[in-house]
């Protein structure tokens, strides 16, 4: 009988040790899906546990086998072997809890797509207050995952020279009598004018830090969502519909709180703009920590100190959220102890923040030397992003994409308008012969 017994916890134990492996190999493999996006998740204990609070062991397991690209419900059926009446309400369901955005197309078409972690599926989780998932548990696991850990942000806003997101500069402190132009994309407000539609939900960055005790007090109703990505937050209620005027009231409330718009590093089409602060949120912490590896690109404007007018205020270096702006000695002899604001052009996001806190107007935008390049669209950058991060073949490869002319093409061009150096990195990861002939032929 003891033996038994002995024999009976032995295989109960055995038992507990297979579902365990099993578990963690069905989020192992979620970890690995989400690694195909140029923009991953490294994988951690933490990673491990923020998905087990996300996601079921089922639900894992289902989405690591979703294709890259945006796909149909009769494609998932297809990948999941499943009646598509099942895999609806499955991806329904995701789509509910911001797991998947489903989007309407105007032809009628309804796609679905997972979203990157960031920005994606984790913001997603934060931007409203539910009570369906422990959310100061969840706050602090990002918090150790995104904060303390680092690796996750590192490779978020270090790798590759095409990063996932740019800085808008403030509309109201940009010249307006020396002819220079400003493009239209580089103005959050056209972006809320040309949207097709646009939405607010609960800051992201600041409603995790209120769960470990770091919450500032800058608005926290204010990060902005656009077209598709906004109508599907806002059909599941996880961010509020709001019209142009609302959207434009909101951009100016969160420029008085002095907060820096960083939005999606696209022309057309921009899908988010976060209102951040230089305390709570990713990207400006990752523009500090990390300033010589360009983790953002900044806006096409330095700030100009005129010397004689900055009285030393401080205004401007408390405002900056990345600490670009300091005090330095004025040397004036009359006034040996005087101090006025310098600016590191190499940390500098140009927002336009400082300039806007001064009060005797010290501080004015000019153009930086070389404009910085801003990708068309979110193809664009996406071909960018996975060149230069070595997962272009995932694009490519795991959603069929040489079965379809279309998204062949666009690959393709985005390849051929690329520098030699990126056209070798791009041949490189696909091996594909097809590829290399164009490119020789193009050379």
């Amino acid at each position: 009988i003891a033996r038994a017994g002995q024999a009976l916890r032995s295989d109960r134990a055995k038992g507990r040790d297979v579902a365990h492996r099993t578990v963690r190999s069905e989020y192992q493999r979620l970890t690995e899906r989400l690694n195909r996006f140029p923009q991953g998740a490294p994988p951690s204990d933490l990673l491990h546990a923020i998905l087990k609070m996300l996601f079921s062991e089922r639900e894992a397991g289902l989405v690591a086998q979703l294709p890259v690209r945006p796909f149909t419900a009769t494609r998932a059926a297809q990948v999941w072997k499943l009646p598509l009446a099942e895999t609806i309400g499955i991806l329904e369901e995701l789509a509910s809890r911001a797991i998947l955005l489903d989007i309407q197309h105007p032809d009628g078409e309804r796609v679905f797509v997972l979203p990157p972690p960031m920005a994606g599926f984790f913001e997603f989780s934060m931007m409203r207050i539910r009570d369906d998932i422990d959310q100061k548990v969840l706050g602090e696991l990002f918090y150790q995952y995104l904060n303390v850990e680092e690796d996750f942000v590192k490779a978020l806003f270090t790798d590759g020279q095409t990063q996932l997101g740019r800085v808008f500069v403030q509309e109201a402190v940009l010249p307006v009598d020396n002819g220079i132009h400003v493009l239209d994309y580089e103005r959050a407000s056209e972006v809320i004018h040309s949207a097709s539609s646009r939405a607010v939900g609960l800051c992201y960055c600041r409603h995790k830090m209120e769960h470990v005790g770091r919450a500032c007090a800058a608005p926290r109703d204010i990060c902005m969502t656009f077209n598709g990505t906004a109508s599907s937050l806002a059909r599941n209620g996880f961010a509020r519909e709001v019209d142009v005027a609302e959207g434009l009231d909101l951009l100016a409330e969160a420029q008085e709180a002095n907060l820096v718009q960083f939005g999606e590093n696209i022309q057309q089409g921009v899908n988010f703009i976060c209102n951040c602060c230089g305390c709570c949120c990713e990207a400006m912490i990752a523009s500090r920590r990390f300033a010589f590896m360009g983790p953002v690109h900044t806006a096409n404007w330095l700030p100009v100190v005129d010397a004689e007018q900055c009285s030393g205020c401080i205004r401007c270096t408390d405002a900056c959220p990345v600490e670009a702006m300091s005090l330095t000695s004025a040397n004036d002899t009359r006034q040996p102890r005087r101090k006025r604001a310098k600016v590191d052009e190499n940390l500098c996001l140009g927002c336009g923040v400082c300039a806007r806190t001064c009060r005797r107007d010290a501080i004015r935008l000019v153009p930086r030397p070389e404009r910085v390049i801003t990708p068309v669209d979110s193809s664009q950058r996406a071909v960018l992003m996975a060149i230069e991060r070595g997962t272009l073949q995932h694009l490519i490869f795991d959603n069929n994409a040489l079965a379809s002319h279309r998204m062949m093409a666009t690959i393709l061009g985005v390849i051929l308008k690329a520098p030699p150096v990126k056209q070798a990195l791009a041949s490189s990861q696909i091996q594909s012969r097809y590829v290399n002939r164009v490119l020789a032929r193009r050379a």
